[in-house]
């Protein structure tokens, strides 16, 4: 994230460090407790999903298609399937009480079916007839995709260790953690009839804590990106409530939620619906932060002579960069995750004006807006944290009674006699035995790194 840097920044003075450890400590601490207080108790809430139908692993052994049946007439201008897939599919059942047995299940048909061949691997369930429980169907549920996501995870950690190494690492502990806090409290909180913003803010937070010093260290750096964030967590909640009262979301606006609310009642999906702003936001927040503490940081190495009024223009200007594709990067996740209902309204007869303020769009319309002004409200709260650390170290480590550091400046009186003395050694040309020498006194020129261009 623009973090990882060949020179690393030096360590703050004692006094600063002392002022983020007093900010940053009683922060974690009461996220920790509120974490504690809760806590979902009593085991997953028990729900009306019905039981739990078996479902075991096989192997396609053979398929014979045939010709469909002909169907009785349908009325007209009633939309037909088309593609119809008949016949019969074998298949060796590899795991479960039947272990080895040869199974004989329809082709599957249908919206969605899975289009099997001869090797394939897949899953079986076996259905039993309610009326004589002696008799069973089996049927083709779905692919087995167990072995190609194991591949494709390993993958996927070899090159980001390949190419992060131990920051990789890291970053893929830290990826775990947020897992971890996902399946262990967030998800069972809010199941459990807890407030879905609370809950969502405290996780979100306890995420934050534990990946960002898991992945960048325990740095003044990352203890500024840390405060920017929660800051920009609490305002990303505040307007996001804001925003869905005076929409009047309800948090009914898809049929995932309208599915929960019929197999768990308890749950408040306008609070689900604030909680799902709040965990979005902060995958893109922790980058913001930390790109601009970093980016405070490098401009600082660079130019020791920058003010801090000037550390936070400079930074806030690569902020903003950052900011016009970070908002395009928002929309098209989540136009991306909502392809089939962006199909649906291109389909609707209904006007635009009237699309665009429906519940299923609204939610979304909203979502994105409340993201990307807690996104901007980022920028501009990290980089003056990282601005006013920045300084009071440099202050601290290098004390200056004329004010702010100005660009080193080589003696002019030995720079013009470089220019004019003529060039020792041989040469065949006469011009060139005038020729200056480029500037060799390392001691008096400033090097590259150690200033900006002037417009900084």
């Amino acid at each position: 994230m623009g973090s990882d840097h060949a020179h690393p920044a030096p360590p703050a003075p004692p006094r600063v460090r002392r002022i983020l450890v007093l900010t940053v400590v009683p922060l974690f601490v009461a996220t920790v407790l509120a974490a504690v207080l809760l806590w979902p108790r009593g085991g997953s809430p028990q729900t009306d999903g019905g039981a739990d139908v078996p479902r075991y692993p096989g192997t396609v052994t053979r398929v014979v298609t045939e010709p469909c049946p002909p169907v009785a007439s349908t009325p007209e201008g009633t939309p037909s399937a088309g593609g119809e897939r008949c016949g019969t599919v074998d298949v060796r059942v590899d795991d479960g009480p039947t272990a080895g047995q040869q199974v004989r299940t329809p082709v599957p048909d249908g919206p969605g079916a899975p289009r099997v061949e001869v090797g394939d691997e897949v899953i079986l369930v076996e259905l039993t007839d309610p009326t004589d429980p002696t008799t069973s169907n089996w049927n083709i549920a779905e692919h087995q995709r167990g072995t190609p996501m194991v591949w494709l995870a390993v993958v996927f950690a070899a090159a980001i260790v390949a190419f992060g190494r131990w920051r990789g690492l890291a970053a893929l502990a830290g990826l775990a953690a947020t897992f971890g806090i996902l399946l262990t409290f967030v998800l069972p909180g809010i199941g459990a009839g807890k407030s879905p913003l609370l809950v969502a803010v405290v996780g979100a937070a306890l995420i934050m804590f534990v990946v960002l010093y898991l992945t960048h260290g325990v740095t003044a750096q990352t203890s500024v990106a840390v405060l920017g964030t929660l800051g920009s967590l609490v305002l990303t909640g505040v307007l996001a409530t804001i925003a869905t009262a005076a929409t009047h979301l309800t948090g009914f606006g898809s049929e995932e939620a309208t599915t929960l609310s019929m197999f768990q009642g308890d749950v408040d999906l306008h609070g689900l619906l604030l909680a799902g702003i709040i965990i979005g936001s902060l995958g893109v927040l922790d980058d913001v932060t930390v790109t601009q503490a970093a980016t405070v940081t490098e401009l600082a190495n660079a130019n020791p002579g920058l003010t801090r009024l000037q550390l936070y223009r400079a930074a806030t200007r690569v902020g903003r960069a950052h900011i016009a594709s970070t908002v395009n990067t928002i929309v098209l996740a989540y136009a991306g995750a909502s392809l089939p209902l962006l199909l649906l309204i291109t389909a609707d007869s209904r006007p635009v004006g009237q699309l665009l303020t429906s519940e299923f769009l609204a939610q979304e319309i909203v979502r994105s807006a409340v993201a990307t002004l807690g996104l901007i409200a980022a920028v501009p709260l990290t980089t003056g944290l990282a601005a006013v650390v920045t300084a009071a170290g440099r202050t601290a480590a290098t004390p200056s009674a004329d004010g702010p550091a100005s660009r080193p400046q080589p003696d002019r009186a030995e720079a013009l006699a470089a220019l004019i003395a003529p060039r020792t050694g041989h040469s065949d040309d006469p011009d060139q035995a005038h020729t200056p020498p480029p500037p060799s006194v390392t001691g008096r020129w400033p090097e590259s790194r150690t200033g900006t261009d002037p417009a900084w």
